[in-house]
């Protein structure tokens, strides 16, 4: 991220420098300072995901507004009146404040739309379309692909006890094993509640059982570690091409999944 933001640093100098040089008292660039005002508004967006919301892009965005005041002032100073400096750096840094954060917004519920608010992970609206694309990709190749269903054992005990801080601790921690868990290519997903889904492309029956196994190790070891007594129930289906629906494929991985959990509660 720090690269990011020097990258935009060095973008308003650079334009600060071409307004001075070559603008001169004709010309003006100072519509190309919202270059660096969006790119900063994009990154906060992103980052807000996971921390609280970042004021970085009014600071941007005063900045901008003293480059470009001041750039435009030094063309003719010491002619350039101070108070109608002044003005220029208030009103535009205004202008460049609003933007950053209407801009801000924008993109935030745009990651929102397709990310999950608490863990950062795909939401079922970006799972189903990347489910949708792979079934097209395996109709085509004929290669089989895997999909997890996966719903924690206990976890409304584990919220009754210890309360939903405790939840919503363990749901970002088996986010974050089922992403440490999974390859880049493969989609990992929180369906909804305690309920996640995994897509493993390229990936057939024997392959998807070794993936679970290393699942439900890493998660005994995390659970264990905290304290939780919780487990996870994991239900698996293996396909190709697109003949069935994804209603349908998952259906069938939901439904093992509860023919697991239901053994469980029996022993």
């Amino acid at each position: 991220m720090y690269w990011r933001f020097t990258l935009i640093f060095s973008e308003i100098i650079l334009i600060t420098y071409l307004d001075y040089k070559i603008a001169g008292l004709y010309y003006s660039l100072g519509v190309l300072y919202c270059l660096p005002i969006i790119q900063t508004a994009h990154a906060s967006s992103i980052r807000a995901l996971r921390r609280s919301d970042s004021r970085v892009p009014d600071v941007i965005g005063v900045i901008c507004a003293v480059a470009w005041s001041t750039a435009e002032a030094a063309v003719i100073w010491p002619l350039f009146p101070l108070n109608a400096l002044a003005m220029n750096i208030f009103t535009r840094a205004i202008t460049f404040t609003v933007l950053g954060r209407v801009m801000a917004k924008l993109f935030k519920e745009k990651e929102y739309s397709r990310k999950d608010a608490l863990t950062g992970l795909a939401n079922r609206l970006e799972f189903i379309e990347r489910f949708e694309i792979e079934r097209s990709r395996s109709e085509r190749s004929r290669e089989p692909y895997s999909i997890l269903y996966i719903d924690i054992d206990r976890f409304k005990i584990l919220n009754d006890t210890l309360g939903h801080h405790a939840g919503d601790k363990a749901l970002i921690a088996l986010s974050n094993l089922l992403g440490d868990n999974s390859r880049k290519v493969d989609t990992v997903s929180r369906i909804g509640g305690d309920e996640f889904a995994i897509l493993f492309p390229s990936t057939d029956n024997k392959t998807c059982q070794v993936l679970i196994g290393r699942i439900m190790l890493a998660s005994e070891k995390v659970f264990h570690e905290q304290g939780w007594q919780i487990s996870l129930s994991v239900g698996s289906v293996t396909e190709t091409g697109n003949k069935r629906s994804i209603e349908e494929i998952m259906s069938e991985a939901d439904e093992r999944m509860y023919s697991i959990k239901k053994e469980k509660l029996q022993q």
